[in-house]
């Protein structure tokens, strides 16, 4: 069965949640463009890209980079640049994002600056993609001072999600993704955590269709109400200021995005959360599917890699905090206290 996730934003589109939809892609991408660029990684393309440009007969070009997060850099992007104007991808035409969240960021992105912006699709292959990354319009690239420092807002024309795809992914990537829907249950739903709580690593697969869909409709309503980022839509950043500085302090290889974002979960709960029911929840679940990674920085190198931080502002940074378990808040806090509480 296939669930269809309309996302009324400015842009509007579809998401597409179900099994086997790789084999009909031909099914859910637009017909009205004249060619088709398809952006992936080393990994996902031995999978993949074979069954996906048999399929689009419009789709003579692609480009393949080495996978992972230190690929997400402008000099990747720019590469994408130079193909997609060998190849003559035009204004009608659309790229197609076949992979994690890495390429998703990176092809959007191109998507929205090549030719002062083209159309583009995702096709997210791992768990962390098709909760979160994939929906919501967020793209862009790390600078060596920190994750995600340059980038556009540019909604997708569709969101493909093959649960198929999870079957290839391993282990590891699969923990990562669950670090995400660990966020999205102590936000905004119980019903998440419960599905957690009742499973462990071998039987959550057989929910994991309903845990996507249930992340998606969530981060669907939290960016139709706040698209640009104004207010409500910082509740997904739970977790991810020091998540991202732990990542940057790793050099963005010495620990996965949804590890980081859990350690940063654990952390600003420590600091900020007035109900101890908040880091129990965060501990158990994590120990349940192995979640944990040691963080050997302290809470002052966090928060000084933290600075570059985009919810900074002046003297000033945004941060969520839980107020309980699948309840959530943005807190401005000055970071004269931030300091003085990571001493």
């Amino acid at each position: 069965m296939i669930k269809t996730i309309h996302v009324n934003t400015s842009k509007p589109y579809d998401v597409h949640i179900g099994r086997g939809l790789i084999d009909r892609v031909t099914d859910f991408i637009p017909k009205k463009y004249g060619k088709y660029f398809i952006i992936t990684d080393d990994n996902v393309s031995s999978f993949y890209l074979g069954k996906i440009k048999a399929a689009i007969m419009s789709c003579p070009e692609s480009i393949i980079f080495p996978h992972g997060e230190a690929s997400k850099t402008l000099s990747t992007v720019s590469s994408f640049y130079e193909k997609l104007s060998e190849a003559k991808i035009g204004r009608n035409d659309c790229i197609i994002a076949l992979g994690g969240g890495v390429t998703g960021d990176m092809a959007g992105f191109a998507a929205a600056t090549y030719l002062r912006g083209i159309d583009f699709i995702q096709i997210p292959t791992s768990l962390l993609a098709q909760v979160d990354s994939s929906v919501g319009g967020k793209t862009g690239v790390d600078l060596p001072t920190g994750k995600n420092l340059v980038g556009a807002f540019h909604q997708p024309k569709a969101v493909i999600v093959d649960i198929d795809t999870l079957d290839t992914l391993p282990s590891d990537y699969f923990k990562d993704g669950l670090g995400e829907v660990l966020k999205y249950g102590m936000i905004r739903s119980p019903e998440i955590l419960t599905l957690l709580h009742e499973h462990d690593t071998d039987s959550i697969k057989t929910v994991i269709e309903e845990i996507v869909y249930l992340c998606i409709d969530i981060k669907r309503q939290i960016v139709e109400n706040d698209e640009f980022e104004k207010g409500e839509r910082k509740l997904l950043n739970f977790g991810h200021t020091f998540g991202h500085a732990i990542e940057k302090l790793e050099n963005f290889e010495g620990i996965s995005h949804g590890l980081a974002v859990v350690a940063g979960m654990k952390k600003i709960s420590e600091l900020l959360s007035s109900d101890r029911s908040v880091i129990d929840t965060i501990n158990e679940i994590s120990e349940r599917y192995g979640l944990d990674r040691a963080v050997n920085f302290s809470n002052a190198q966090l928060l000084e890699a933290a600075m570059t931080d985009k919810k900074r502002s002046g003297d000033s940074i945004d941060l969520v905090i839980c107020e309980k378990p699948g309840e959530s808040t943005v807190v401005n806090i000055s970071l004269d206290r931030l300091r003085n509480l990571c001493e």
